[in-house]
C-alpha cells in the first residue's frame, strides 16, 4: 500500500482526511472534529547483503475529536482490520493546547 492508497482509503471513513495537518488557508481552513491526519515518521526497511530488499514506512494515523469517540475510533479499526492492515495504538491522549484528544495508530506501508 503506497501513501496514496492510504490516503483513499482513510477517506472511505467519511471524516475528512489530510496528510499532516489542515491548512489554515481560505480554501483550506481546518475542518471541526472529528478528523484524520495521517504522517510518515520513519522507515523499517529489510535489508541485507548492502541491498535493500524491501522499503516499509512507518506512518501514524491520528485521530482528533472533542471527546472520546468509540465510534470514529471504530471506524479506523474496522477499516484497518478489513483490509489485513496490521497496527498499534497509543491510548487516547487529551491535548490541552488544542482542546482535542488524540488517538493515534500506528502501522507500515510498503
Amino acid at each position: 500500500m503506497t501513501l496514496i492508497e492510504l490516503n483513499q482509503l482513510l477517506k472511505a471513513t467519511g471524516l475528512p482526511v489530510a496528510y499532516s495537518h489542515f491548512r489554515n488557508t481560505e480554501s483550506l481552513s481546518p475542518p471541526s472534529p472529528p478528523f484524520i491526519t495521517y504522517l510518515e515518521l520513519d522507515s523499517n526497511n529489510f535489508y541485507a547483503d548492502n541491498k535493500t530488499y524491501k522499503q516499509v514506512r512507518n506512518v501514524n494515523i491520528e485521530l482528533y475529536t472533542n471527546k472520546k469517540d468509540l465510534e470514529a475510533e471504530s471506524k479506523i479499526e474496522n477499516l484497518l482490520d478489513s483490509n489485513d492492515i496490521p497496527y498499534e495504538t497509543t491510548p487516547t491522549e487529551w491535548i490541552e493546547s488544542e482542546k482535542l484528544f488524540q488517538k493515534i495508530y500506528e502501522i507500515g506501508v510498503i
